[in-house]
Order: structure tokens, then C-alpha cells, then sequence
């Protein structure tokens, strides 16, 4: 299939590649600076299980907070309603099916990239129908965590 191989890029997409590359270093500071933000705001949300993501609480950090990058991942309190429910309740980060655009996009694993895994694999690899991966882009970090705190609270109740 496609989705587990990737396609070979049309000319265009690749200059756009070779386009988007050399400001790479000016927008990597924003994307690393943001997520940080956005994992701490997390870790301490009431309907977040668990954050991937090396913050200082982290038992086995090797990197310091401000050289890591603009991925995270975390699990939604609840399970596959909830998390549902909080792609649709997203209205600021868009519901995709790939990452690392200079947009914040949020993705579910288990029914995208990882959808044709073994169950065995995704239990192993932690990979859950209530982990959602986001990766965070350019937009203020305010305003992504207002976002995801009222995604969070609309799926899984206000408290």
C-alpha cells in the first residue's frame, strides 16, 4: 500500500521541499519553544493521561527542554469516544493524516500510520486509540493551549 511505502514526490513537491528547507533553521526555534509550552500545559491538564515528551519530569531526560523537537504525543483521558470527540471539538489544530508543516496538526496513530500494525505491536509500542500525536506549529502557544483545553473539556467533561 502507499500509505506504508509513501509516494514519489511530483517535481513541484519537491521544490517546495527545497523551499520550505532553507528557512528550516528560522522555524525550528518557534516549533521546539511552542511545544515545550505546549507539553507543560498538558502534563498538568486534568483529562491528559500521560505526555511523551522530554520535560524536565521526565525520569531519564538527556536533553535540555530548548533543543528537542516540535513533535509530542499524549493520551487523552478516557478512550476511544473521548478522543473522538476531541478531534471534532479541535478548531484552531487541524485533524490530519501526516505531520510537521508549519500549521499545528494532530493526528490519531492508530488509525493512520499506524492502522495496519498487529495489535501486539501497537500494545508494545504504546500506541492507543486514545494517543494523539500533535506537532506543533507556528501559531501563538496560548492559543494552542486554549484550544486543546477546550477540545479536552468538551470530550471528556468540564472538570
Amino acid at each position: 500500500m502507499t500509505s506504508d511505502i509513501g509516494l514519489v514526490p511530483s517535481p513541484f513537491d519537491c521544490y517546495l521541499a527545497f523551499r520550505g528547507i532553507r528557512t528550516l533553521h528560522l522555524r525550528m526555534p518557534r516549533h521546539m519553544s511552542g511545544a515545550l509550552r505546549v507539553a507543560h500545559f498538558l502534563e498538568s491538564h486534568p483529562h491528559v493521561e500521560r505526555v511523551l515528551y522530554p520535560l524536565e519530569s521526565h525520569p531519564q531526560i538527556i536533553l535540555p527542554p530548548s533543543r528537542v523537537s516540535g513533535m509530542l504525543s499524549f493520551y487523552v483521558r478516557g478512550g476511544k469516544p473521548e478522543t473522538m470527540e476531541f478531534f471534532r471539538r479541535l478548531k484552531l489544530i487541524a485533524a490530519a493524516v501526516s505531520l510537521g508543516g508549519y500549521e499545528s496538526l494532530a493526528v490519531s496513530p492508530i488509525y493512520t500510520t499506524h492502522n495496519q500494525n498487529p495489535k501486539e505491536e501497537l500494545d508494545y509500542l504504546g500506541i492507543t486509540d486514545n494517543m494523539v500525536r500533535l506537532s506543533v506549529g507556528l501559531e501563538d502557544p496560548d492559543d494552542l493551549c486554549a484550544d486543546l483545553d477546550q477540545a479536552l473539556k468538551a470530550a471528556c467533561g468540564s472538570g
